[in-house]
């Protein structure tokens, strides 16, 4: 929902810090506040409409006596809910209710993941997303190399960044949901590399 194309983003607080963020996020503050919270809005809308059909046809108002103290319009809106669940078939009515509600639990936000390279420290790989946050450190003796691999994404040929770990089989790759472009990955290849094995600044 409401994401744009992965973008690079690099952070270097010392010579030998530097972290690496690809994200889908709207670069302004104030833009990507309004996107989260137009998110969360869009999928209580949705869950709570799935959710009220289904009950309102199970259940019609007409069925069980709300407070005195429910405002009048709370009446007239279950009503007219009601109505159109009435109008609506069940054999089309649980789906479509299952469908908003796999929407509002699963539909994907904007992701953020990154890479921080700490010289004589480690190396921590990090995702964000609306499910939440899921990180990995690996220490800087533990971290073999940094390799460029190509590989298949469905019918197409992905290039991929992988941190090979000493004593693993496999490798551990950087931005495995993204998947961001080889431009990108080259970027992030020489300054990663340039942080942890060269005595010098990683610029911008």
């Amino acid at each position: 929902m409401f994401v744009t194309s992965p973008k690079l983003r690099v952070r270097s607080p010392s010579p030998t810090t530097v972290e690496f963020t690809v994200t889908t996020a709207p670069s302004h503050l104030l833009t990507r506040q309004v996107v989260t919270w137009s998110t969360v809005l869009l999928r209580l809308l949705a869950c709570s409409s799935g959710v009220l059909l289904v009950l309102l046809k199970y259940y019609p108002p007409q069925t069980f006596t709300l407070s005195a103290h429910v405002h009048a319009y709370i009446h007239l809106l279950l009503q007219s809910i009601s109505v159109l669940s009435t109008r609506i078939p069940w054999q089309y009515l649980l789906p479509g209710a299952a469908a908003a509600l796999y929407i509002a639990v699963f539909a994907p936000g904007y992701t953020e993941e990154s890479l921080l390279v700490i010289r004589d420290l480690g190396v921590q790989i990090s995702t964000t997303t609306w499910g939440g946050r899921r990180s990995r450190f690996i220490p800087t003796n533990a971290v073999r190399d940094l390799w460029i691999h190509e590989g298949f994404c469905g019918f197409e040929v992905r290039f991929y960044l992988a941190v090979v770990v000493e004593g693993e089989e496999g490798v551990v790759v950087v931005f495995p949901t993204l998947l961001p472009n080889r431009r990108i990955l080259e970027l992030v290849w020489r300054g990663a590399k340039g942080c942890l094995y060269e005595p010098r600044r990683v610029g911008r």
